[in-house]
C-alpha cells in the first residue's frame, strides 16, 4: 500500500489556490443583526457571545459554516438575532483580524475593552502587574 505523502487529497489542491490572496468585501450589519465577540465555546455548534449592545447571547453556528470556517475564542462575528428568542442568535459571518480593525475605524463596533476583547487589549491587560510574586524558589538540600 502506498504511503501518504503530502497535505491532503485532490480537494486540498482544488481549494488551495482559491483562498490564498482573496480579498472579501466588508459586510456591515443590517436590521436584525449585531456584531459580537466569542466569549466561550459551548460545543454542539454553539458559542456564548458578547454582543455589541451589551447582552450575552447563546449563538448557533449555521450549517454552511460548520466544519468549514473555524470559530475560536475572541473572534469577531456577525450575529443574526431571533425575533422569538431574545437571548439566542445565529452566527452568519466571521470577520478576520484585518476586517475587525476596519470595522473599528468605521466606528461600527465598540471600543470598550470590556465588551470587545481584541489582541491589543489582551496584551495590555496581561502585562499590568509583574511583581514577581508568582515565582517559586527551590533550595538545594
Amino acid at each position: 500500500m502506498a504511503k501518504n505523502k503530502g497535505k491532503g487529497g485532490k480537494n486540498f489542491k482544488k481549494y488551495k489556490s482559491n483562498f490564498d490572496n482573496q480579498k472579501r468585501q466588508l459586510e456591515f450589519k443590517t436590521e436584525g443583526q449585531e456584531y459580537a465577540i466569542v466569549s466561550k465555546i459551548l460545543g454542539n455548534c454553539r458559542c456564548e457571545c458578547q454582543c455589541n449592545d451589551g447582552r450575552t447571547r447563546i449563538c448557533h453556528i449555521r450549517g454552511s459554516m460548520a466544519k468549514r470556517i473555524w470559530i475560536c475564542l475572541g473572534d469577531t462575528i456577525l450575529v443574526s438575532l431571533r425575533d422569538f428568542q431574545d437571548d439566542k442568535g445565529d452566527i452568519i459571518h466571521k470577520y478576520t483580524h484585518d476586517e475587525a480593525l476596519k470595522l473599528k475605524n468605521y466606528n461600527e463596533i465598540n471600543h470598550d475593552p470590556s465588551v470587545f476583547r481584541t489582541e491589543d487589549n489582551l496584551a495590555k491587560t496581561d502585562n499590568d502587574d509583574d511583581d514577581g510574586d508568582d515565582c517559586i524558589d527551590f533550595e538545594d538540600i
